[in-house]
């Protein structure tokens, strides 16, 4: 079989959030707060999620008039009572498109499938700041369409999403190769025709599906083409 297109996950699959950052962001908030920053990851998405609209952010000016809210809200959670505003706006300049760090192949991967001609793409569960965010972790030159769950108005593993990233490239599921950090969003894909990966980096992959790293993709194409 020939395959033509690739389409990525982006958190977890390309690239993750720096530490060094979160740390940076808990220290200022336990500065103004005067106790240790405390709040869960969990407790942290549920104030994201409180005021986040059902139809989804529709543009990036929307977006950050969001991150606004959000961090003042998540500040008022932390324990922070005065100056919310420029408190607020200083996490948000902070954090706005900063921090991405690339997996140690995710380079080397992309490459070695723009060298072979392949058509790349992103498929993320997240807000229209996609394509911004890929071009600030020094990866958006690279691909064709960066679908985002919010514009397309459905999330993996629901089939519009995935449908909506092959029209943007003129391609079949059958053409297609896809890789997400989430089984199941794997697997959706993998309903529509695509030959799907889902990347666990935390053991080793299973000789098919799962994979432990992008590299793993390398050895299937070349193998299967």
């Amino acid at each position: 079989m020939k395959y033509q297109t690739i389409f990525f996950d982006r958190d977890n699959t390309l690239l993750y959030g720096d530490p060094a950052l979160r740390k940076v962001r808990n220290d200022k908030i336990t500065l103004w707060s005067g106790k240790p920053f405390s709040l869960t990851s969990q407790e942290m998405m549920e104030i994201f999620l409180q005021n986040y609209p059902e139809q989804g952010l529709k543009s990036v000016g929307e977006e950050i008039a969001f991150y606004r809210q959000y961090w003042a809200r998540l500040l008022l959670c932390a324990g922070v009572s005065s100056c919310l505003e420029e408190r607020a706006e200083e996490l948000h300049q902070l954090t706005w498109l900063k921090g991405y760090q690339l997996f140690p192949e995710t380079r080397e991967v992309l490459d070695w499938f723009r060298s072979r001609g392949f058509r790349m793409g992103v498929i993320s569960d997240t807000s229209p700041s996609l394509s911004l965010t890929l071009e600030a972790a020094g990866i958006g030159n690279y691909f064709d369409c960066a679908i985002c769950s919010d514009l397309v108005g459905a999330m993996k593993p629901e089939p519009a999403i995935y449908q909506a990233a092959l029209d943007a490239l003129g391609t079949t599921a059958a053409e297609s190769l896809y890789v997400d950090d989430y089984n199941m969003e794997a697997e959706g894909a993998r309903s529509l025709g695509f030959t799907a990966f889902h990347i666990d980096r935390s053991r080793p992959g299973d000789g098919k599906w799962r994979i432990d790293s992008l590299k793993k993709m390398l050895e299937f194409v070349s193998e299967n083409t």
